[in-house]
């Protein structure tokens, strides 16, 4: 166990890495395993060390015996009984000073304690305070908490819009119609009538073919 409790800056990270876990246990977890999954990007070692200090796996990377009888249970409710008493085991200190209400203990309450104890500042109990709600909500107490995935809405949001302005670009004309009259005729008089057409994005060909025909007849022949 670490001689101080573990914190990362992205704690869902650590929920990510478990509810992979559970699904597939490699023989060995390190931070190379992490980074293959695409977590935790150059935080790597952070979750590796708060998955040691509950002793889900030993300093080889190896999972412990511990490890092996709660992520055997497939039922969610009988995991987080058993991820609990590991947490509450690593976390020994924080709940022989307050019993079971350690898991309710509000953020402030936390990093009161994990300041306390390791002579932390107040950025890294913070997150050692988050790291130990995380491990909390996994044991059924809260939310479990997910990053977001920032990088793939920002692709799909430049993709969205790049279709928008190709479907613009592409298929949304403004057909200059000439009109001539006898009078226009006589006095050499030119009108000029510009039409903005704004065609639907998910029309059909039949759609596209309707409209245009309609112009041709209307404003052109007509």
């Amino acid at each position: 166990m670490s001689e101080s409790h573990p914190y990362i800056s992205g704690p869902g990270n650590i929920s990510q890495m478990v509810t992979h876990l559970r699904k597939a246990f490699p023989q060995t977890v390190t931070s190379e395993t992490v980074k293959k999954l695409g977590l935790a990007s150059n935080n790597e070692s952070y979750v590796i060390n708060a998955l040691q200090f509950i002793g889900i796996i030993d300093e080889d990377g190896k999972k412990t015996p511990e490890a092996s009888s709660a992520f055997s249970n497939h039922k969610d409710d009988e995991f987080s009984k058993s991820f609990g008493e590991l947490v509450k085991k690593s976390y020994s200190a924080l709940f022989e000073l307050h019993g079971e209400s350690s898991w309710a203990l509000d953020i402030d309450e936390l990093i009161t304690f994990f300041r306390t104890s390791d002579q932390t500042s107040d950025a890294i109990g913070r997150r050692q305070a988050n790291t130990f709600k995380t491990f909390a909500a996994l044991s059924g107490y809260g939310e479990i908490s997910i990053p977001k995935n920032t990088k793939s809405t920002t692709v799909s949001t430049k993709a969205k819009i790049k279709t928008k302005t190709s479907m613009k670009d592409s298929t949304v004309q403004k057909p200059e119609v000439k009109i001539e009259t006898p009078q226009t005729r006589t006095k050499d008089f030119g009108l000029t009538v510009r039409v903005e057409i704004n065609l639907p994005s998910d029309g059909t060909k039949e759609t596209y073919d309707n409209i245009f025909k309609s112009i041709k007849e209307n404003l052109i022949d007509g």
